[in-house]
């Protein structure tokens, strides 16, 4: 019998070849799109759930109370990380975690730049990244130790166990001895490093900032004992804080918070200076998409299928009047929506292996099939029965209770709840593709408003390189250099990069300031022509320039400071940093050094002219980009011949800030694109039916004179009717969820009444073209055929 229904099946799809390809094809595009969704959440739920502690290991982030404000920062003091072993006994490893950017190695004539991290000797203990040669006791025991990675051991010595126990010059000023190898990290880690160098050698090395607790720059990681509760834990470390120079009681303190360690990379945002959201929207974000155009799909087929009902019908008719009862026509009619999910499944994996490449491309990933999984397969099945289920459940349904009297004389009427279940169903679809298009374009502008927005100074032509090796003593040499070059219009230096500056200190004072309630600035040391260089403006005083003798004693502030210090007439009053007494020289206009899910800090610069390390920032004219290159290339390598050139433009950098974002808005795009082409599917679906169901009634109305155009508007009305109704019912929705995903933003861009006009117009435009198809082919049908008897 079930070899019968099968044959019936197949011969029923083959037969309606048109009818099956479009349902398959629609069907195998909504799983498709499920699919791959499934594997970016699947994908982005393992990042950093590899580690063999991961229920043990936290990171630490603090909630700054200051000036009736509450802050999260990530950004933590130096010596944090060992004072949480000796203070919490629950505590067994932690370690602080500094991001360097790429230092310069070499090995004889060997020279490369490799990203270097600096932690400290707990970090192999805590994390499960497999060590090739070493052990993770001695790995980073020694100062001058260095844990490099299977790569850059290859680069440098030929193999892992050829670069045990080796010297490695750093920076052209200190030799190091590679600990340990590692394998290379894997894609699904958030840290990211070519080698780790000791955190006390870092300190060493004329970072004196990383001794005080006023000062914050690393991460600072900790790893429990098995015992341990983490509740308890987290009470403890609260007012940590509070015994160095932070009492809990006066208007400024900072307590101390933890979150797991694999929950770090989903959620990473703050409200309120507490963890909430992040990456994990967009999870849960396409998650949903995935669920919604899976049912879009499946609508479809219920659409379709119930469109072809009257050409069933009486198959339906004759099979009950010769005993067949309704259990049985279920089952047959739910196995051909089985056999056609099984045929769909496979040209949706088809797909899927053919766009994985565009894929990873687009959303950065290495996603592959996992066909050796078998929860991979399990997957596929449970796909293949709930689709078909819930796809052919109500074909199933509707067609076995037909009437099979009323079928054979002819008679057939489809009641209003079938009807209204059916138009519902239209509605639900409709509804949710319009929410994907105006979340499109809400995300598109909101991307579009934080690339191109006025960032307080001009990232255009702008570029930054290293200071390193014998650049910083030449700096003066360098400049000059640089300036005689046509197309470099300015030159200056600072310690961060122009599109990133995260670190922080308190120690800031001045006349009339509370010492109780103390504020996170922001500092930065510069260049002269800084402020040039950068094309800030100047809301009033003046940048560092080499004609005032005293601009070593002097500061820049930028207008946020500026509010929190209160100076009415701020130009040659008093600043206090660190002990450091100095004058305000220039109050710059706010600008962005951060990105803009973040409110501009309160900013302070001031003058080194024997700065040693960090970013040597140039402009150069317009349309010159490869020649200026080319000529600061040679000047670099002739000033500091042992160290490779490398540079970075400032508006590339920045825009990788809101990669996730630029993710997000392109995969929304094709995604509500496919919603509404597979919406359409079911919308002539629906049209065919109607058109079958008022063969007749067109037939009359062309007899009485109605004209092509009279019974399209007549078809065509109903079913707009129905994407009006879907406007109404998801913009609303629409706009309630992209208020929600817009609180991310510092600055965001408002929600117009337009973007609701335009996806609703789209929408109701390309549903006149679905259904217009089949109106003027109805209306076009001789009334004669349409009224003869049967």
């Amino acid at each position: 019998m079930i070899r019968n229904y099968l044959k019936i099946a197949f011969r029923n799809l083959v037969r309606n070849k048109t009818f099956s390809a479009v349902n398959m094809l629609g069907l195998a595009l909504g799983m498709a799109c499920s699919l791959l969704i499934m594997l970016w959440v699947q994908d982005e739920r393992s990042v950093d759930a590899f580690h063999a502690n991961k229920n043990q290991l936290y990171r630490i982030y603090m909630r700054e109370f200051f000036s009736g404000k509450l802050q999260g920062v990530i950004w933590t003091p130096g010596p944090l990380a060992e004072e949480l072993k000796k203070s919490i006994p629950e505590i067994q490893y932690s370690t602080p975690y500094e991001w360097v950017s790429d230092q310069t190695f070499s090995v004889g004539t060997k020279i490369n730049k490799q990203a270097t991290n600096t932690v400290g000797p707990d970090f192999f203990k805590m994390f499960s990244f497999k060590l090739l040669q070493g052990t993770p006791e001695a790995a980073l025991k020694d100062r001058n130790g260095l844990a490099i990675s299977r790569s850059m051991a290859e680069v440098f010595f030929g193999s892992p166990e050829a670069a045990m126990g080796k010297p490695i010059r750093f920076d052209n000023r200190t030799d190091l001895r590679v600990t340990a190898v590692f394998e290379n990290l894997p894609p699904n880690s958030t840290l990211k490093f070519d080698c780790l160098r000791n955190w006390d050698a870092y300190v060493a090395d004329g970072n004196d900032w990383a001794k005080g607790w006023d000062s914050t720059d690393p991460l600072t990681f900790f790893m429990l004992r098995a015992d341990a509760d983490p509740a308890k834990v987290a009470a403890k470390i609260r007012h940590l804080l509070d015994k160095f120079n932070r009492d809990g009681n006066k208007p400024f303190h900072t307590e101390l918070a933890m979150q797991p360690f694999h929950e770090y990379y989903l959620n990473s945002t703050f409200k309120n200076a507490e963890i909430d959201g992040g990456r994990i929207e967009y999870v849960r974000l396409f998650s949903f998409v995935a669920v919604f155009i899976l049912l879009i799909a499946c609508i479809n087929f219920m659409n379709l299928a119930t469109a072809r009902s009257a050409k069933r019908a009486k198959e339906v008719g004759v099979r009950k009047v010769v005993g067949a009862m309704r259990s049985i026509l279920i089952g047959q009619f739910v196995g051909e929506a089985m056999l056609l999910t099984a045929f769909s499944v496979v040209l949706a994996v088809l797909f899927v292996g053919l766009t994985l490449p565009v894929f990873n491309s687009l959303t950065d990933k290495q996603i592959t099939l996992p066909f050796d999984s078998l929860s991979s397969w399990a997957i596929l099945v449970g796909l293949t029965l709930v689709t078909g289920l819930i796809a052919g459940s109500y074909p199933a349904f509707f067609l076995s209770s037909l009437n099979p009297i009323r079928i054979l004389k002819g008679t057939l009427k489809f009641d209003a709840k079938s009807t209204w279940l059916r138009q519902g169903l239209v509605v639900f679809q409709f509804s949710l593709s319009i929410l994907l298009m105006v979340g499109m374009i809400i995300i598109y502008r909101q991307v579009e408003y934080v690339q191109t927005k006025n960032l307080g100074y001009d990232r255009e032509n702008l570029i930054y390189f290293p200071l390193e090796g014998d650049l910083g003593k030449n700096f003066d040499i360098l400049n000059r250099e640089l300036l005689q070059i046509p197309s470099v219009k300015n030159v200056s230096h600072m310690t961060a990069s122009p599109a990133s500056n995260g670190a922080g200190t308190e120690g800031i004072s001045w006349a009339g300031s509370d010492p109780n309630d103390k504020v996170r600035f922001t500092p930065v040391s510069v260049g002269y022509d800084f402020v040039k260089t950068m094309n800030i403006r100047l809301r009033e005083g003046r940048d560092y320039s080499k004609e005032f003798g005293a601009d070593s004693s002097g500061y820049l502030i930028n207008e946020a400071a500026l509010k929190v210090i209160g100076y009415k007439h701020p130009i040659g009053q008093t600043i206090n940093w660190g002990g450091r007494k100095g004058t305000i020289i220039g109050v710059l206009n706010d600008f962005h050094f951060q990105s803009l899910h973040t409110t501009i800090r309160p900013l302070i610069a001031h003058l080194n002219t024997r700065q040693r390390s960090g970013n040597v920032i140039v402009r150069i004219e317009a349309g010159k980009t490869a020649e200026a290159l080319a000529q600061i290339e040679t000047v670099c390598k002739k000033l500091n011949p042992t160290f490779p050139f490398t540079y970075s433009f400032t508006d590339q950098e920045y825009a990788r800030q809101y990669q996730s974002e630029q993710v997000v808005s392109k995969l929304s795009t094709y995604f509500a694109f496919l919603a509404i082409f597979i919406s359409c599917l079911g919308l002539f679906g629906l049209a065919t039916f109607t058109a079958e169901q008022r063969t007749k009634e067109i037939g009359v109305r062309k007899v009485l004179g109605a004209s092509v155009a009279n019974i399209v508007g007549l078809l065509s009305q109903d079913f707009l009717k129905l994407v009006a109704i879907a406007i109404v019912i998801a913009s609303p929705v629409a706009w309630w969820a992209m208020s929600q995903w817009l609180q991310g933003f510092a600055y965001q861009i408002t929600i117009e009444w337009w973007v609701f006009a335009v996806a609703g117009s789209l929408a109701v435009l390309i549903a006149l073209l679905t259904v217009s198809f089949q109106s003027i082919k109805a209306a076009l049908m001789n009334p004669v055929r349409s009224l003869r008897s049967e």
